[in-house]
C-alpha cells in the first residue's frame, strides 16, 4: 500500500496509541492543551480551530481539514505542509504514522463533563 489513505486504513490503533504516547505525548494530550493542542476529535476538524489553544497564524489560516492524507503529510514534515508552523517534530516511519492516524481517527469528540 502506498497512499496515505490506504496506509491509514491498515493502521493499527492499538499500536497507534503506543506510538502516540511514545512520540507525541511529550507535547500533546487527547484532552488537554500542552505545548501542542489537545488532539481528541482532531480527525475531520479544520486545522487551527480547536478552542482555547493559541495556534500559529500560519496554521490558523491554512484551510487544512485533518484527514488520513493531511495527517500523514503533516507528520512527515509539518513545516513543509505549513511554512511558519511551530511544530517541528517528524514521524518518519510510514507504518508508525498510519498507526498514529488510525488511533487519532478513533478518538472522537470529547464528551462534556457530567
Amino acid at each position: 500500500m502506498s497512499s496515505a489513505a490506504e496506509r491509514a486504513s491498515s493502521g493499527d490503533p492499538v499500536r497507534g496509541a503506543q506510538a502516540f504516547a511514545a512520540n507525541c505525548g511529550a507535547c500533546h494530550s487527547l484532552d488537554a492543551n500542552r505545548v501542542g493542542p489537545a488532539l481528541r476529535g482532531v480527525y475531520g476538524r479544520r486545522a487551527g480551530a480547536a478552542s482555547r489553544y493559541s495556534y500559529s497564524p500560519a496554521l490558523r489560516t491554512s484551510n487544512i481539514v485533518w484527514s488520513a492524507q493531511t495527517l500523514d503529510r503533516w507528520l512527515q514534515g509539518p513545516e513543509r505542509v505549513v511554512p511558519g508552523t511551530r511544530m517541528r517534530f517528524r514521524l518518519e516511519d510510514p507504518n508508525r504514522r498510519a498507526d498514529v492516524v488510525a488511533f487519532l481517527r478513533q478518538q472522537g469528540v470529547r464528551s462534556p463533563p457530567q
